[in-house]
C-alpha cells in the first residue's frame, strides 16, 4: 500500500472529475476500493488493478479514479497477463519473422522510459505492443524464434512483475 499513499499525499487525486478529499465527501480508502463498498464505486477492484491504474499516469500528473477508468485498467492488466500466459505457449519456429532487434529494442525503449523521469505509461504501452506481437503470433499469424521468446520473457519478468510489481493475483 505504500505506493498508493505516496501517490495519494503527492498527487492531485480527483474521483468522476472531482478534488477527493473528505470534506467534498468523495473520499474513497484503500479498503473501499478492494470491496467495492462505495457508493460511487460499480465494483470492487483488486490491489494489482489500482496499482496498473496509478502506473498508467505519470506520477507528476492528476490522478482521476472513475469506474469507467479503472474497469479500463483491469482489461488493460488482463491482456498483458494473458501476453505473458500465452508468450510460453508459443512453439519457437527455427527463423522467426520478427527482426532480430525486435526484443532487444524493446528492452532499451523500457530501460529509456524509466530513465526518462519514471515514465511508467511509456513502459506500459511499450508492454502493450509486444502483447500485441505475441497474440498475433499465439493466432498463428506470425512466428517467434527461440531466443525472441527468451528475450519477450525477459523483457515482460523484469519490466511488468519486478519493476512495476504487476503479477498474477491469487485466488
Amino acid at each position: 500500500h505504500a505506493m498508493v499513499h505516496y501517490w495519494m499525499h503527492n498527487n492531485m487525486i480527483t474521483i468522476a472529475g472531482k478534488k477527493m478529499g473528505k470534506s467534498y465527501n468523495n473520499f474513497i480508502t484503500l479498503e473501499q476500493f478492494f470491496t467495492g463498498q462505495h457508493e460511487l464505486l460499480e465494483q470492487a477492484y483488486t490491489p494489482m488493478t489500482i496499482r496498473f491504474f496509478i502506473l498508467q499516469a505519470h506520477y507528476r500528473s492528476t490522478l482521476d479514479f472513475g469506474n469507467e477508468a479503472l474497469q479500463a485498467s483491469k482489461k488493460g492488466l488482463d491482456r498483458l497477463m494473458d501476453a505473458v500466459r500465452q508468450l510460453s505457449r508459443i512453439a519457437p519456429s527455427a527463423q522467426g519473422n520478427l527482426t532480430e532487434e525486435y526484443a532487444a529494442t524493446l528492452e532499451q525503449k523500457c530501460y529509456d522510459a524509466m530513465n526518462d523521469d519514471l515514465n511508467t505509461p511509456i513502459v506500459i504501452a511499450h508492454l502493450f505492443d509486444a502483447a500485441k506481437v505475441i497474440n498475433t503470433v499465439h493466432d498463428g499469424k506470425g512466428s517467434l524464434s527461440q531466443n525472441d521468446i527468451d528475450r519477450l520473457k525477459t523483457v515482460f519478468s523484469t519490466y511488468l512483475s519486478d519493476i512495476l510489481g504487476l503479477k498474477t493475483e491469487q485466488g
